[in-house]
């Protein structure tokens, strides 16, 4: 087949995707997928949705189930300039805890994605994201959370753990230390297996358990970052405390010792995090509108970007944004400072199947380029998938643009092959 005629059947298909059918209203059209989902699982059954979804809602969003799938998902993004950041589906809130026999099971997922990640030739510089509660209780984290507001833990005391000592934790039970350290110790197998081949992103979460997720992510840090930035840590500008974290984050590596490494997000829980403040009866942790949150998202951009042009071997980004200003901001400032393109110092990031035409337009421009990449079974990927867009719904708003993008492009190739014909 011609392959003109290829592209346009392509066109046609991702047009269908990003149709005002799936988009004319964003909220509508989320909970209309949730029941159509709902309904479709009943009457069709696991492997009659299996093969609904799959053509659709999951080839657009997810890599593939098997290394074989997801090598060739991978290869073509690679032809297009693009690299994967793995993310294996798995996370739990409050009320979902598993036990340790299926902490291991994740664990052991982990250790995959980065045997994964570093094996096949996709990339240059592999990374994967990790969330730490697909290890850890989130109870615990909950708890540490509060622990650690009224005395801190030393770092030195979670390397320990880390390294196989029998610690003792203040504030916890027997069970619950038992529980903590061998999360510490699935956290470590993990930094040891990646460190000096593929570099972890640990993702934030919310915020009654962040500040236990990034205890625990700067004491792998002290332990595996001397020399690099092999582990990340995450931060969601919507949080008004957000500056106020990175730059404690930037004085405890400064004092600590160890590089630092930064992935910037405006952040995902936005309706979730609102409500439970006002059910609590406490101020909203997130910024009163969307150009606040901007602002906050660009300044700490702006900081580590400064950081980046000084002590580029010390210190990196990736600008994991689907908002335009903010990249132009980001490319901006690079030429400002004299940051490479890919130098490796700063890279971007966007989700897979999301706002292709700001990723691909940075990777023609010769910048670093990082797709967010799920992959699994339907039955796994799902949850995840339905979780991110309730998370996400903001980022619509750039599905839109492309689905209009690719109208204009599709009129354009079927008017030309007409006045060719």
């Amino acid at each position: 087949m011609d392959r003109s005629i290829l592209d346009t059947l392509l066109l046609c298909h991702l047009w269908f995707l990003h149709s005002p059918l799936h988009h004319s209203s964003a909220c509508f059209t989320f909970f209309f997928f949730l029941q159509l989902m709902s309904i479709a699982r009943t009457l069709l059954g696991r492997r009659g949705f299996s093969l609904l979804l799959r053509p659709t809602v999951y080839a657009q969003f997810v890599a593939g189930e098997d290394e074989g799938e997801i090598s060739q998902s991978m290869e073509k993004m690679s032809l297009l300039g693009l690299r994967p950041m793995l993310a294996v589906p798995i996370e739990e809130d409050l009320g979902e805890s598993t036990g340790e026999k299926r902490y291991d099971d994740n664990m052991e997922a982990m250790l995959e994605c980065v045997r994964m990640s570093h094996s096949n030739a996709w990339s240059t510089d592999p990374m994967m994201q990790l969330k730490i509660t697909a290890l850890l209780s989130p109870e615990l984290c909950v708890k540490l959370t509060t622990l650690i507001a009224r005395q801190p833990y030393d770092l030195n005391l979670l390397v320990r753990a880390m390294n196989g000592e029998a610690i003792s934790f203040p504030g916890l039970d027997e069970s619950e230390v038992a529980h903590f350290l061998c999360g510490l110790r699935r956290l470590n197998k993990i930094a040891e297996a990646s460190v000096n081949k593929v570099r972890v992103l640990v993702d934030a979460e919310y915020t009654y358990m962040n500040p236990a997720l990034s205890l625990v992510t700067m004491a792998m840090m002290k332990k595996f970052n001397k020399d690099g930035a092999w582990i990340w840590n995450t931060y969601q500008c919507y949080l008004k405390e957000s500056r106020t974290l990175l730059l404690e984050a930037l004085q405890l590596a400064k004092t600590e010792g160890f590089c630092l490494g930064v992935k910037l997000v405006r952040g995902a829980y936005m309706d979730k995090e609102s409500k439970l403040a006002e059910k609590e009866g406490r101020p909203d942790p997130i910024h009163r509108c969307w150009e606040d949150t901007n602002v906050s998202y660009n300044g700490s951009m702006d900081v580590m970007l400064d950081h980046v042009s000084q002590k580029p071997e010390r210190y990196r980004i990736i600008v994991a944004s689907h908002n335009e200003e903010s990249v132009r901001h980001a490319v901006k400032r690079m030429e400002e400072l004299g940051i490479d393109k890919d130098g490796g110092s700063v890279c971007f990031g966007q989700l897979l199947g999301m706002c292709d035409h700001v990723s691909l337009t940075l990777a023609k421009e010769g910048y670093a380029v990082y797709k967010s990449v799920p992959y699994g079974s339907v039955d796994d990927t799902l949850p995840y998938l339905v979780r991110r867009a309730q998370e996400n719904r903001t980022v619509l708003q750039g599905i839109r643009k492309e689905r209009d993008l690719l109208r204009k492009e599709l009129y354009r190739r079927l008017r030309l092959r007409k006045a060719s014909s």
